[in-house]
């Protein structure tokens, strides 16, 4: 008989039909005659109650295994579904035989084989710290909170490709290595076959190193972005999206920076900045009513045990007209508050200041009450290819900020005026010869186009309430921590 996944067995299962379950024991606990077993396979939040009567004669043969049963251990059940008497549950497994097929041991095995010893699995009955949890990031997935967050952040992956591709969007690879800084930050990770001991000894300070010899032929990095090859697909397909790794070589050890990261990046030939704000809106109230729909268990959890209010911001957010407010007059409210407040802010605002996680979220939960689109902001803090407003001062950006978290979306009309754009490189010291493909794009057909980034692992933040960003990826990438 093939087995069940226990979410399948809990919602689709007739009762008195035989089942077969496999999976990790949650609990064991004995009592008289009886004795019950928890097993979750990952599939759904909860786990399933497998029953044993040793009174009867059919589980005798299961009397050994359970005897040597622990936390941890995979198993395989087959019984019957039958209504569960205890609340909580309306049904569980008369279980009638138990295959156990790999142990957990909860003390220490020694061996004469070092490798071969066996410490006592980590996982115990008890509340682990998160902290603790980062550093056997192989185990975490199967704790109540990680199991949670996997879950969730698969449906949200599926629930993305869901709504773009709804909408007429074509799914873009671009690609990671890349000789181009999309962002101009200069903060990438370095891709090169030579042996980097060599390179350190061997540079001449006079003619630097001569990367004709590299594998690629020149410099090249990992890529902060797909944004600008996006752009060429999108003034051929018009509507097209990137959803793939992206790496930043930022020495910021918080619980807001990952070294590698997933970006959600869409991008709209014939759309303007007010297209990209709309589009922006009705993408994450889609994401978040799928997962108050598709994750409502998890979500229960997250609610419960991480952060309270969680159901009730992301249905705020569901429900909310997003207020849009320009960086000027979002600057003299904060001005204004800070001057009624002493000490209200960390970071004083001011205009052409960037604004801090401070700032935005008192925007949304005392300026407008909810979320809000922050427009215009000063060219001087924002990246090269955002088109220039006729003011010259600033650029047609948006950054979309919500309750709790601030900032969550940015994004921006592209700069589609050939001049403009060279010029606004050349003030910057970009090297223009590096982007004349990039420059093609205002050459060849130009068009006003838009679009916008978004970290995955802040909307899987956001979504959760975790609080750290290492907690929300499955194997996290920071400074000092590549491990696993």
């Amino acid at each position: 008989m093939r087995a069940k996944l226990v979410k399948d067995i809990l919602s689709e299962s007739p009762l008195s039909q035989e089942v077969k379950v496999s999976g990790w024991v949650r609990t064991k606990r004995d009592m008289k005659n009886l004795v019950f077993v928890e097993v979750n396979d990952g599939s759904c939040f909860a786990g399933i109650q497998c029953t044993f009567d040793l009174s009867r004669g059919e589980t005798a043969s299961s009397h050994a295994a359970l005897a040597a049963l622990n936390t941890g251990a995979s198993i395989e059940i087959f019984g019957h579904l039958v209504a569960s008497p205890a609340s909580g549950q309306a049904v569980e497994i008369a279980a009638d035989s138990l295959r156990l097929i790999g142990e957990a041991p909860s003390e220490n095995r020694t061996a004469d084989v070092p490798y071969l010893e066996i410490p006592a699995y980590p996982l115990q009955k008890k509340r682990h710290s998160l902290e603790f949890l980062r550093e056997i990031a192989h185990l975490r997935p199967r704790t109540n909170t990680f199991g949670a967050v996997a879950r969730v952040r698969s449906r949200m992956s599926f629930a993305i490709h869901q709504y773009f591709q709804e909408r007429g969007f074509q799914y873009i690879h671009t690609p990671i290595i890349t000789a181009g800084d999309a962002e101009g930050a200069g903060a990438m990770f370095q891709v090169t076959t030579f042996n980097i001991d060599a390179l350190a000894k061997g540079r001449n300070r006079e003619t630097g190193v001569n990367y004709a010899k590299d594998f690629f032929g020149k410099k090249t990095y990992l890529t902060v972005s797909g944004q600008l090859e996006a752009e060429t697909y999108a003034t051929a397909l018009s509507r097209v999206y990137t959803f793939g790794p992206t790496f930043r070589a930022e020495n910021s050890n918080t619980a807001r920076h990952l070294a590698e990261f997933w970006m959600i990046e869409p991008e709209m030939a014939f759309a303007g900045l007010e297209d990209d704000m709309a589009l922006a809106e009705d993408f994450l109230k889609y994401i978040f009513n799928t997962a108050l729909e598709n994750c409502a268990s998890d979500l229960a959890f997250f609610d419960s045990h991480i952060e309270k209010g969680i159901i009730e911001t992301l249905t705020h957010v569901v429900n909310s007209r997003f207020a849009h407010i320009s960086y000027t007059d979002a600057i003299a409210e904060l001005e204004k508050a800070a001057a009624a407040n002493a000490g209200l802010f960390e970071f004083a605002p001011h205009w052409g200041c960037d604004l801090q996680s401070e700032h935005e979220k008192y925007l949304t939960e005392k300026t407008a009450g909810g979320p809000v689109i922050v427009t215009d902001y000063p060219k001087e803090i924002k990246a090269f290819y955002m088109k220039l407003n006729d003011d010259g001062k600033t650029v047609r950006a948006m950054d979309v900020l919500v309750p709790r978290l601030g900032e969550i979306i940015g994004g921006s009309q592209r700069e589609d005026d050939l001049e403009k754009l060279c010029k606004r490189m050349l003030d910057l010291g970009m090297n223009i010869e590096d982007y004349g493909w990039y420059l093609d794009l205002r050459r060849y057909g130009t068009v006003p186009h838009s679009g916008f980034g978004l970290g995955f692992e802040r909307l899987i933040l956001y979504i959760t309430g975790m609080a750290n960003i290492r907690d929300v990826i499955p194997y996290p990438r920071a400074v000092g921590q590549a491990n696993f």
